[in-house]
């Protein structure tokens, strides 16, 4: 599955589609639910999504809101709160599902509320002269729907000081190793890697914290941006420098090296050692 989801990120989405595959065949004899409680408890299945099939499929009068839907119900509502801040989820559940309530049609309630964040109340320049709801909205009739919803404090990103070194054998397969279950890239492969956030790897710690030999001179060098992260790699070519078993490593060739779970920096990195 993560061979499959390579290149796509969020990777952790890929382990929760998966276990929500199993957990469909296990409980609900591989049919996938359509009321919004069951949908609730697989997992990866949040408040909206859940909301949201079991609407649109189902016809179920629950609420579905997203960022667009929220966006829309604080403009209307005329409430200055950030996205996904307490108040805002509080307000716009409880709106959405006074509206869907109402509703004879939830599912195309739910969709047009968020087809309209989507494409009429956007977060710059909303066009509210096509609004269809633009005479209820309370931010559009007191001239604030710039300032609705509120910005949001984005935290800085981190730095993390990544070191990766391509280790080849005699045959051309290269060495490979897992990420541990949890963090970045969780369950992820790559090539044996060091990571610190305090500063860049001198070439003596990394042959120690690695167990290689480091061939004279760098691969490359580049900058993976995340969403809370800037990752800062240092791509070598070395060899080991201990025989015997490889310590949960192994050795791939390119072919098998390009099917597995990897991410795009991993990638990069034995594209970089490839040339």
């Amino acid at each position: 599955v993560l061979g499959e989801w390579r290149g796509l990120g969020y990777y952790r989405r890929a382990r929760l589609l998966h276990a929500a595959a199993r957990a469909v065949c296990e409980h609900h004899a591989g049919a996938v639910p359509t009321d919004a409680a069951s949908l609730a408890e697989l997992p990866g299945v949040g408040r909206y999504t859940a909301g949201a099939i079991a609407s649109m499929v189902a016809g179920e009068r629950t609420p579905a809101v997203d960022g667009n839907v929220q966006r829309v119900l604080l403009r209307v509502e005329g409430v200055e709160a950030a996205l996904r801040s307490r108040d805002a989820e509080a307000m716009s559940w409880d709106t959405a599902a006074r509206l869907v309530g109402h509703s004879t049609n939830p599912g195309a309630l739910n969709e047009g509320l968020i087809e309209l964040g989507a494409t009429v109340c956007a977060p710059a320049r909303p066009s509210c002269p096509t609004c269809p709801i633009r005479s209820w909205c309370i931010a559009h009739d007191r001239n604030v729907v710039d300032r609705i919803p509120r910005p949001k404090t984005r935290a800085a990103r981190s730095t993390v000081y990544s070191a990766a070194v391509v280790v080849r054998d005699a045959r051309g397969r290269v060495l490979v190793e897992r990420r541990g279950p949890d963090g970045m890239w969780a369950g992820l492969w790559q090539a044996p890697t060091a990571e610190r956030t305090d500063r860049t790897w001198r070439r003596a710690e990394i042959e120690e914290h690695l167990r290689v030999r480091l061939s004279p001179g760098r691969a490359a060098a580049f900058d993976h941006v995340t969403t809370h992260r800037v990752v800062r790699f240092a791509v070598f070519r070395g060899e080991r420098t201990r025989k015997g078993p490889l310590g949960g490593r192994r050795w791939m060739t390119r072919e098998e090296v390009g099917r597995i779970g990897m991410s795009s920096a991993q990638a990069r990195v034995f594209e970089a050692a490839w040339g």
